[in-house]
């Protein structure tokens, strides 16, 4: 199972689209602001962001996407946004942004999204784990030497 943040300031919608992943028994959270997103980044890892770009306050959804990235470079985000903007998108993709979606946002399509998401992620994961092993392979003793060192 993977873990999901939803990102919104729309309460309905956010607790609606919390409610539907929940009852397809996938572990979702809910938060209302930027400042909350890279908090709950903080203590916990999630495998995909569901992130509103337009939001009050001082933390907007490009701005949290930076954050995120740098807090959990592997999570994959999902931009939504009820006002297109060209200039707003790509600047987001270039960020590290999956991919971006306009609401009103069919839930269908937003499940697909995140599948292919959280797919994507795994790839990567993956990838860390055999390089990893690999290097285990290669020098036994250097991945012990170095839990030491941090001790």
């Amino acid at each position: 199972m993977f873990k999901i943040l939803v990102v919104d300031d729309e309460v309905d919608f956010l607790e609606t689209i919390v409610n539907r992943l929940k009852k397809r028994n996938l572990e979702a959270t809910g938060v209302i602001s930027g400042e909350e997103a890279l908090e709950a980044m903080k203590k916990e890892l999630f495998d995909v962001v569901i992130l509103d770009i337009k939001m009050p306050g001082g933390i907007d959804g490009i701005e949290a996407l930076r954050e995120i990235k740098k807090i959990q470079p592997l999570a994959e985000v999902i931009l939504l946004t009820g006002h297109a903007s060209v200039e707003t998108s790509i600047e987001g993709m270039k960020l590290g942004a999956f991919d971006y979606l306009l609401k009103p946002v069919k839930f269908d399509d937003l499940l697909e999204k995140m599948a292919e998401a959280f797919k994507r992620k795994s790839v990567h994961d993956k990838k860390i784990r055999d390089a990893k092993i690999q290097e285990l392979l290669r020098f036994p003793g250097r991945v012990f030497d170095q839990e030491k060192d941090k001790s």
